[in-house]
């Protein structure tokens, strides 16, 4: 297969093309190339902000596009317009912060989103952040009816993890000693690994799979 990925050096980004090189899948990257530049120098580079340089893609044709890194609906919006006739599938990354409440485990496919405050911006701040995936998830299905695949994964951990939230407690843990932590002990937890989330990605893209998963 041909695959777009919008992204693709930095954490989950990189797992996926990992995960689609060692299924012999040719890769195109488009980014900034500010993130890990350099990165795969085996598959093809295209440099530019979607923001502002989508026609740097040209007329190019994809069987599948993923993105990686949606945060604001107007650029997804804008994005998975001037790929809707150029990929067979729009992957969207999304979250499960996308729900209104996950106070309660077991929340599927079916719950009800998170939605903007109004007189709300849609721009990027984490205090918004699911409501505007909410959105970035619709603006991409009107943009590509019926050919998206929205994914909303958890807590994603493993190689390559920025933000040290998960790995602060097995490197603190193992330095002994008391150990401040939050919660109870029988609070239920749910991580998954970037690689094991990139395999999965990859197999769901390869079947042409669309609609929502958790």
């Amino acid at each position: 297969m041909k695959i777009l990925i919008i992204g693709g050096t930095r954490f989950l980004g990189r797992a996926l093309v990992n995960s689609a090189l060692r299924e012999r899948h040719e890769i195109t990257l488009f980014n900034r190339g500010k993130s890990n530049p350099g990165l795969f120098p085996q598959v093809e580079q295209i440099t530019g902000d979607r923001a502002t340089d989508i026609q740097a893609l040209g007329d190019r044709q994809w069987d599948a596009a993923i993105d990686t890194c949606g945060y604001e609906p107007a650029i997804v919006r804008r994005s998975a317009e001037y790929l809707a006739g150029k990929t067979g599938l729009y992957t969207f990354i999304s979250t499960i912060s996308v729900y209104a409440d996950v106070s309660q485990p077991g929340v599927d496919e079916q719950a009800p989103v998170a939605r903007l405050p109004e007189g709300e911006e849609e721009t990027f701040k984490m205090e918004t952040y699911g409501p505007l995936k909410a959105l970035c998830e619709q603006a991409a299905e009107q943009a590509v009816p019926g050919r998206v695949l929205n994914i909303r994964p958890g807590l994603i951990v493993g190689e390559f993890d920025g933000s040290d939230r998960f790995t602060y407690w097995p490197a603190r843990i193992d330095r002994g000693g008391e150990v401040m932590a939050p919660g109870e002990p029988g609070d239920p937890v749910q991580f998954v690994d970037a690689r094991d989330l990139a395999e999965w990605y990859v197999r769901l893209v390869e079947r042409g799979e669309g609609g929502l998963f958790n």
